[in-house]
């Protein structure tokens, strides 16, 4: 005789999904305005959008110190890092949108969908951040990726656009491959596809089991590897970036491998009793990231692919707080945080500025291009100044803290020679970091000034926010590091 089927529905905390959901619906309404407004008139959806974006915040600063608990059948987790990570990006989602309507205006890019895209990818960041469900994960990269693809190709007259979007999808699909069949490895060897269940398993595993959790993390490792632009998985992100326009530059640059790389933290936290397997790898790949971001950076002539390649030394960077907290769990958590926020506010930053290159349909990204920018927009020359420091690393910035807490905990675990090649690549970033630092106060000629488009208000405001940011979450750093904890 057959038994009945039961399927209880899971109870659901909405209050810990209201950001996303927030999120999700501004996103909805910004393209129902987008179909009866101007296709050159977005200042509506602007501002709807960053409204949502607010409120958003709202809701994440009000359970910052909430208890940790799942919900939804246990698919998502409210927790510190988690809330933490969301309030990363969309903190970054509004800086992007803030800056991004005056450059679609001088690179003639109407299309007001960008907005919306741009949201409903922060939702699939967000899903990445607050969830152990590898199914979960998965899904989230996926719509944060779709979105992406879309607006890496927004400049349609644009050849390089095309390619960028091209190039992305397939790599972009191709990463996500090898993620899948990761997960469908440790699926099959727990039973599971909660992180949780990874402990356990390795704890009673069998000759069986065991190759299989480790070939599934190695796939596991390279799909995120991509998305993260860890070496020698890197290789379309100078050419995405160089392609892509500006502002969609900055979101991938940031957005996405924040929450790659708070899904790669989830990941090797579960998998921390196999960390003698994994820790000589991460450290490795570590190594190789920083030294060829930086040494690749030297040589470049375009800022935005200095800028991308500077993405890929940064990432080698952060792995550092994956591999100390693998050998302490008091360790790594905070300092990825912070690195990740200061990172996050002076990357837009100096994108916001690199994007006033963009005037009457054309755009120059070459270091030349920059020149006169002193004479005919001070504070975007000084910002753009203060973001290079920042990301070189120099006191009194976020980049030095970041830096410092990073180099502090790879010797106090022991990982020594990290810190050493840590200090060692911030020494060789300087060149390239003051060399765009450099362009901006060199005027040659009225020509080279008049390539560049009028500061608007809106990328001022975002200039003002990030300079702001990168030196008051180094002054206040205690605060800062302790909202971060959810403290």
């Amino acid at each position: 005789m057959d038994k009945a089927f039961h399927f209880a529905i899971p109870s659901i905390e909405w209050s810990a999904l209201l950001p996303i959901i927030i999120v999700a619906l501004t996103g909805i309404c910004a393209f129902v305005v987008e179909m009866f407004q101007p296709k050159r008139e977005n200042s509506l959806i602007v501002g709807i959008s960053v409204g949502g974006l607010i409120l958003s915040g709202v809701a994440l600063f009000l359970q910052m110190d909430q208890p940790v608990f799942a919900t939804a059948g246990e698919l998502f987790l409210r927790d510190p890092f988690g809330t933490s990570i969301q309030f990363i990006l969309v903190l970054i989602s509004a800086l992007t949108i803030l800056f991004s309507e005056s450059y679609l205006r001088e690179k003639r890019i109407p299309f007001g969908e960008f907005y919306p895209l741009v949201l409903w990818s922060t939702v699939g960041a967000m899903i990445m951040a607050t969830t152990s469900n590898l199914l979960v994960i998965f899904l989230g990269l996926e719509i944060l990726s779709v979105s992406l693809y879309v607006m890496a190709g927004m400049s349609r007259s644009e050849e390089k656009s095309e390619e960028s979007a091209l190039k992305y999808f397939l790599l972009g699909a191709f990463a996500s491959g090898f993620l899948l069949y990761g997960i469908s490895f440790v699926y099959g060897s727990t039973g599971g596809l909660d992180l949780d269940f990874v402990s356990t398993t390795w704890a009673h595993h069998t000759d069986a089991t065991k190759p299989m959790l480790l070939f599934g993390l190695a796939l596991m490792l390279i799909g995120l590897g991509f998305k993260t632009s860890l070496v020698p998985f890197h290789q379309w992100t100078p050419d995405v970036y160089q392609g892509a326009p500006t502002n969609v530059s900055s979101f991938m640059a940031t957005a996405s491998k924040v929450a790659a790389f708070a899904a790669l933290w989830r990941i090797l936290n579960a998998f921390g009793p196999l960390a003698s397997y994994w820790v000589p790898v991460i450290s490795v790949l570590a190594i190789l990231t920083m030294f060829a971001g930086n040494f690749a950076a030297l040589v470049q002539k375009d800022v935005k692919r200095i800028l991308g390649y500077s993405s890929i030394a940064n990432a080698g960077y952060v792995l550092i707080a994956f591999i100390a907290h693998s050998k302490d769990y008091k360790v790594g958590a905070g300092s990825l945080l912070y690195f990740l926020l200061s990172y996050s506010l002076m990357t837009i930053g100096a994108f916001a500025v690199v994007s006033l290159g963009a005037k009457n349909g054309r755009e120059g990204t070459k270091l030349e291009d920059l020149n006169g920018m002193w004479k005919r927009s001070p504070f975007a020359a000084v910002a753009l100044f203060v973001c290079m420091a920042s990301l070189i690393g120099l006191p009194p910035t976020g980049g030095f803290v970041g830096k410092f807490l990073l180099f502090f905990d790879a010797l106090r675990t022991g990982f020594w020679p990290l810190a050493l090649v840590l200090a060692v690549n911030s020494v060789i970033s300087v060149y390239y970091y003051l060399a765009i630092a450099r362009a901006a106060f060199v005027a040659d000629s009225d020509e080279s000034e008049a390539k560049l488009s009028k500061m608007s208000r809106s990328s001022t405001s975002v200039c003002a926010i990030c300079v702001a940011g990168v030196i008051g979450i180094a002054i206040l750093y205690t605060p800062v590091s302790s909202f971060l904890a959810g403290r």
